[in-house]
């Protein structure tokens, strides 16, 4: 079975209560669940994590290398900052795709630039939780797990 990971960074646990016209009124639980009832049917198991911690996010990043097959990770602000989040995910060799709930090149100049972008095999951004299916529906047929 495909072994997912979905990492979720900075104030994503605010889901729901933050900035609801930029983030959406879904709680980071609601999008979970409905990721996780998502990566069943398309036989992949799944886990999320969130943390507000850089270095945690490097913790389960490091140590999904031989436990998962894949990462999703919305790096929330560290996008912007984080060479080490990018180290992170060079480093493990695993395919990993970036997720934005929102257009984070319609935003402001500083949005623009991704450190993450550099070591993923792609980016979701602009949808809304819809992001997390597509990067699920990505990642599964990247591992040709369909």
């Amino acid at each position: 079975m495909t072994k997912l990971l979905i990492l979720n960074g900075p104030n994503l646990n605010l889901l729901g209560t933050r900035q609801p016209e930029v983030y959406g009124s879904e709680t980071l639980a609601m999008v979970e669940e409905t990721c996780t009832r998502h990566a069943t049917e398309k036989g992949a198991d799944l886990r999320c994590f969130q943390s507000n911690h850089e270095g945690e996010l490097i913790d389960q990043i490091h140590a999904a290398k031989g436990l998962h097959d894949g990462i999703i990770l919305n790096a929330g602000a560290y996008t912007h900052t984080s060479v080490a989040l990018m180290d992170a995910i060079f480093s493990v060799e695993l395919p990993a795709v970036e997720v934005h709930l929102s257009n984070i090149h319609a935003r402001e100049e500083f949005r623009h630039t991704s450190y993450i972008s550099r070591a993923v095999i792609g980016q979701i951004c602009g949808f809304g939780s819809l992001g997390y299916i597509l990067a699920i529906d990505a990642l599964v047929a990247h591992l040709g797990a369909e």
